[in-house]
């Protein structure tokens, strides 16, 4: 089954020019099917490019996936038209009413400032403690798995001198999770951030699937929450890294060259995508996971029993 998506996002084209199954409304309507209630609290700066990527992912199941973009309701975004939130994207306060399957809250461009000094950091507070009643699965990205492992179990983030930044081989800790399910024994993923967690303050509650050796811990799961919690980006596609390593660039930050990402580590060449496979495989793994263990009755999530 497709994924259903408002006809005129952008994300609609490049999807359809992919390859990926994409459903309009009509023939939606036609199918006797609940399909799966997706929504993506998305906090990045370009909203149409992770809108895409994500869509990618969860998209490219054999389950009908209806997809909700979610915004912070006090926030103004500065890369992305304000013509396209409103077309596309509810605040947060617009969709509290209603029950999701699952909901994915990405990482944001402010990992360096305290939690508590993020101009939306009490909305999402309340947005965080939200899941727990209206989210059937939890699914955390970058500085927005750092923000709820901080809200739910205080695992405290930690400045990097120099950014965690390329590609890195992460280890696979639990062949046996479903979430990991088809896995390698090790393989690629991309990272790029500022700030870590370490082993040691991972609670016991927490499960860690995936780490590297370089970079730390990569996916956690919450078993008696529902929740996975991924530090690293390995939603992205191909350019992402490049386009981030330019922008430095040309702003004057120093920055080095992304790791093991540029063959031959030549920014002038064309970098190679060696970690869409697994990434295509966690996101279904996942959808798999949340259809196979989610009430039938919507309305049913988030009780107990």
């Amino acid at each position: 089954m497709p994924i259903k998506i408002p006809d005129q996002l952008p994300a609609r084209e490049i999807l359809v020019r992919e390859g990926v199954s994409v459903m309009d409304e009509r023939t939606a309507l036609r199918q006797d099917i609940r399909p799966l209630q997706i929504g993506l609290l998305n906090l990045m700066p370009n909203k149409v490019r992770t809108e895409t990527q994500i869509a990618r992912l969860i998209g490219a199941t054999p389950l009908q996936v209806e997809l909700t973009l979610v915004r912070i309701g006090n926030h103004k975004a500065r890369n992305t038209s304000e013509d396209h939130l409103i077309s596309f994207y509810q605040t947060w306060e617009e969709v509290k009413g209603r029950k999701f399957d699952g909901f994915i809250v990405t990482g944001a461009p402010i990992e360096t400032l305290p939690f508590e000094d993020v101009t939306y950091w009490e909305e999402l507070t309340r947005i965080l403690d939200w899941t727990a009643t209206h989210v059937h699965s939890g699914f955390f990205i970058c500085w927005g798995a750092m923000a709820a492992a901080w809200h739910f179990h205080r695992v405290p983030k930690y400045t990097l001198e120099t950014k965690a930044f390329g590609v890195y081989r992460h280890r696979n800790n639990a062949p046996a999770s479903p979430y990991l399910s088809g896995f390698s024994d090790d393989f690629i993923v991309p990272v790029s951030r500022w700030t870590e967690i370490r082993r040691g303050d991972v609670p016991a509650a927490l499960d860690v699937l995936m780490e590297s050796d370089v970079t730390g811990p990569c996916l956690l799961a919450e078993p008696t929450g529902n929740r996975l919690y991924m530090f690293n980006h390995i939603e992205y596609d191909s350019l992402s890294l490049k386009e981030e390593y330019d922008r430095d660039i040309a702003s004057g930050t120093r920055i080095a060259v992304p790791h093991a990402y540029f063959p031959d580590d030549d920014p002038s060449r064309q970098p190679l995508n060696r970690w869409r496979s697994h990434a295509h495989l966690l996101f279904g793994n996942w959808i798999n996971q949340v259809y196979q263990t989610t009430p039938y009755d919507l309305a049913d999530v988030g009780k107990a029993g």
